[in-house]
């Protein structure tokens, strides 16, 4: 048995959340499990995290990796169609495309391809208008002890 959520309540009373509440409701559509290439996802730093993919078979003018906007999208093709006569296949070879939703200010800073492993490097880089920063407080000049300040306004004949 499926449940499916319905998201319309959130969009109604949220703003600015469309991206996530989308991700959040494509998630839930969807109906294949696809474990093929195996794959992890780690956290290296902070701000920086890799994705490994076992893609043996593959060579590397055979895999293509592309990022649009927020989605990072990795494929693989075979060149050619091997015509050799198997007893037995247990390597697949076959096409595949696995995509990524990436977050805001992620960004894909290498890939590489070592004895069958993919391995894409990716670090969230913030902007610096995005940053915290310190706010430095001006300091007036003090006043004379029992002074006090007198606002003066013009003077208008009636």
């Amino acid at each position: 048995m499926r449940t499916t959520f319905d998201f319309s309540p959130l969009f109604r009373s949220s703003i600015g959340f469309d991206r996530m509440l989308n991700a959040l409701e494509t998630a839930s559509r969807i109906e294949t499990v696809d474990n093929w290439p195996p794959y992890d996802i780690a956290k290296t730093s902070e701000d920086d995290y890799r994705i490994s993919m076992a893609v043996a078979g593959f060579a590397q003018d055979e895999l293509d990796i592309t990022q649009e906007q927020n989605m990072l999208m990795v494929s693989g093709q075979k060149a050619g169609e091997d015509k050799g006569e198997y007893l037995h296949r247990g390597i697949a070879g076959r096409a595949f495309q696995r995509r990524f939703e990436l977050a805001d200010h992620v960004k894909v800073v290498g890939a590489s391809l070592v004895n069958g492993l993919l391995t894409i490097d990716l670090k969230r880089e913030i902007p610096e208008e995005m940053k915290p920063r310190r706010i430095e407080i001006a300091a007036d000049k003090a006043m004379p002890k029992g002074a006090t300040k007198k606002i003066e306004g013009e003077k208008h004949a009636a």
